[in-house]
């Protein structure tokens, strides 16, 4: 289980509350994170709730719940956010009725990109695990908690030293709704060496 208590805001929201092993928040419209990509515009104005760390290899296991989003791009999950021109994020955004996307997102000095794929605008939760290797990371997500699928495999070109990571959640339009996060946890790396082909 996770020390909130340890947990520091970038850009406290208005409303949330924090309790031993759940965090409400709730979003405030206009706020996003992205940098320059394709758009051509830099939104830096999302609350983050983040710890810090130097360990190289571990692994954070969260369960977000969103069933009140309702809005274009209503997102929750998690984050690693350095600086504003460096970051990763994993969230569910909602689109419409029928779908929505649940993806990621890594910005490296100053750009971003956005890897999705297209899920049923009925699933309401979903797990995330965020595994370091050093200035390497893997995003996992899960619908039960126990069997987890690789989302992203990214490298952090300025997260090889201290880090902060955490959760996020955001309502880049006119919107708003209340993000929920339970099941939060550190393990050892899950995210094992790789046994094929050797390093160079």
């Amino acid at each position: 289980m996770i020390d909130t208590t340890k947990m520091q805001w970038t850009r406290e929201p208005e409303n949330y509350c924090i309790q031993t092993n759940r965090i409400e928040l709730t979003t405030m419209p206009y706020t996003d994170l992205w940098q320059r990509t394709y758009y051509h515009f830099r939104n830096d104005n999302a609350p983050v709730l983040q710890m810090e760390t130097e360990e190289k290899y571990f692994s954070f296991i969260v369960k977000t719940h969103f069933s009140e989003s309702h809005h274009r791009f209503d997102q929750c999950g998690i984050v690693m956010y350095l600086d504003s021109e460096n970051w990763l994020k994993g969230s569910v955004e909602y689109e419409n009725e029928q779908f929505q996307h649940l993806g990621s997102v890594v910005t490296n000095h100053g750009y971003s990109d956005w890897a999705t794929t297209t899920i049923s605008a009925d699933i309401k939760s979903m797990w995330y695990r965020l595994s370091r290797r050093e200035d390497d990371y893997c995003i996992e997500c899960s619908q039960d908690g126990v069997h987890f699928s690789q989302m992203r495999v990214c490298h952090m070109w300025d997260g090889g030293g201290r880090i902060r990571f955490g959760i996020y959640a955001c309502s880049p339009e006119a919107s708003s709704f209340r993000a929920i996060f339970t099941d939060m946890k550190l393990t050892d790396c899950v995210w094992k060496a790789h046994d094929g082909q050797q390093p160079d």
